[in-house]
């Protein structure tokens, strides 16, 4: 299950730090997540960062990308093998 952040959002700037997968990045209001790159930070962390730091409580799960544990983990593991880009 991707996480999705949501209009409550103000754009403080401490999400998009935490994110281990580089999935979180300034959308033309607000910030967004990339589902393709979310990972819930399955294969890094206990809980999602994002979650942990947002001062407004408004990244949810995103009820459009539902996943299970393991497939998070398939995609942590499919993200790691990809070369960086800049």
């Amino acid at each position: 299950m991707a996480l999705i952040i949501t209009d409550e959002c103000i754009n403080c700037d401490v999400c998009e730090p935490e994110c281990p997968n580089g999935a979180i990045s300034m959308g033309p209001a607000i910030y967004q997540i990339d589902p393709a790159k979310c990972t819930e930070c399955v294969g890094h962390y206990d809980e999602p960062q994002c979650q942990q730091v947002c001062p407004v409580e408004c990244i949810p799960i995103d009820p459009d990308h539902t996943e299970t544990r393991e497939q998070l983990q398939r995609k942590y593991l499919m993200l790691q093998q990809q070369p960086a880009t800049g």
